[in-house]
Parts: C-alpha cells; structure tokens; sequence
C-alpha cells in the first residue's frame, strides 16, 4: 500500500517525473500545431524557427515525408516515456497538473524581473524590454510562435543542444560532467540568443537584447534541469504570451 500523495515534496519530484511533464507539455504542443494549421495560407505558413530546423533535418533524411516523421517520433518517444514512468508511477493527478500550471504562470510572470535584473546588472543599468520577434505579424500568428517557442525551443536548445554540447565535451575533451556541463550551458545560451535575430522575422541585433536571451537560455537550463521539461515549455511560452499581451 502507497502513502497518500500530500508531502509537499511529493509535488516537487512527481512534477519532474516524464508523466507528468511531457503530459503537462502536450497540450502546449497541440495548440500550437492546431493554430499553425489554422493560420496557414495555401502553401505559406509561418512556423516557429526551431519547429522549422527540427523539421528540416527530418526532411533532409525522408523528404516530403520528412514532417510527417518527425511528427510521429516526436509523439511516439514522448508517449514511450510517459507509458514507462506510469508502469513505475502512481496514476495522474488533476492536482498536480494544476500545481504545475500555477508554478508556470508564477514563473513566467517573475521571469522578466528577475532576467532583466540581471542583464540590467551585467550592462550598467541600461533598461529595454525584451519583446518576442515578430512585430509585424497579427496577434495570432504571435500567439502561435509564443506557443511554439515554448515546446520547441525548449526541445532544441535545451534537451538536443546543451544535452549534445555536453555530451561531446565529455566524449571528445575528456571534460568532467561539471565543466562539461556548465560550458555547454554557456555556449547553448549564447546559441540561443543568436537564433533570434536569424531569418526575415528576426529581431534587430541589440546588445541588451542579446544579452537578455542569454541570461534567459542560463534560467531557462536550470529551470530544466530543476523542474523538467513541462513546466519549463510553459514558463518559456507563457512569458511570451504576457508580452503579446502587454503590446
């Protein structure tokens, strides 16, 4: 017989588990494919950069199926994880995904201050907003590339990049796991500061821009490492939004 769930730290280590978390992020996933389709025109649609870079190496091996494959792997590795950790688990719970979601909109709207702090420290006090690219686009095309930067973004730059990063200076440097993996949260930050002024909807390279979205792919990878993928996606997306909201 289990003990009831009520510790607190239940919730803390429950909510990393891949049940909870890659469940807690499907519905940001199906939102944001939902809302791609709808907005798309003929045969141009906008989608977020890191859906497109992930998808172009899928097409780059399967061609026009390309999409399609990736779709399914990225549903069918996700579904394997969630399915292995119920076998090993307790069953869901509504409260817990609430939790969750509570702790994403706290985050997400503490995540400005607190980043902005930062930079603002780092700069000398030189105070910008950073806003999410894509001025010139309607409200639900933003909505939709907030959306995506969160189960996305989160997935390329912080579980395949800095997870490859650091993998690649233990193998190929012979690095411990610490330097190694402090370095390859270094550089995945930078790396993911500079994608955002990539492309015709990037941003204008500023420094204190920059220097914010690497300041927020450093928060970003230890709220990762902390709290797991789920609640990271929708602290990333959810931020977005409230700057959507706020223009």
């Amino acid at each position: 017989m289990t003990a009831p769930f009520s510790a607190p730290s239940s919730y803390w280590q429950a909510s990393r588990a891949p049940r909870y978390s890659l469940s807690f992020a499907l519905p940001l996933l199906l939102f944001y494919q939902v809302l791609a389709v709808l907005l798309a025109h003929g045969t141009r649609s906008v989608r977020n950069g890191a859906d497109v870079i992930l998808q172009t190496l899928f097409v780059a091996v399967a061609g026009s199926w390309g999409p399609l494959v990736f779709m399914v792997c990225l549903m069918g590795v996700g579904m394997w994880l969630v399915t292995r950790d119920l076998h090993n688990g307790s069953r869901l719970r509504a409260r817990v995904f609430c939790g969750m979601l509570a702790e994403s909109l706290l985050l997400a709207l503490l995540f400005g201050f607190l980043v902005g702090g930062v930079t603002s420290g780092v700069l000398g006090g030189l105070q910008i907003l950073a806003r999410p690219a894509g001025g010139d686009l309607d409200r639900w095309t933003r909505l939709m590339l907030s959306l995506g930067a969160g189960i996305y973004e989160e997935l390329l730059f912080r579980v395949l990049l800095v997870g490859a990063l650091a993998a690649g200076a233990r193998a190929l440097l012979g690095w411990r796991p610490v330097p190694a993996g402090a370095a390859a949260t270094l550089l995945g930050a930078a790396i993911f500061s500079a994608f955002h002024y990539i492309g015709p909807y990037g941003d204008r390279l500023q420094l204190y821009s920059f220097v914010f979205r690497m300041v927020a792919g450093l928060f970003f990878s230890a709220l990762y490492l902390t709290r797991g993928f789920g609640i990271t996606a929708w602290t990333h997306a959810l931020y977005d939004v409230f700057l959507l909201v706020m223009q």
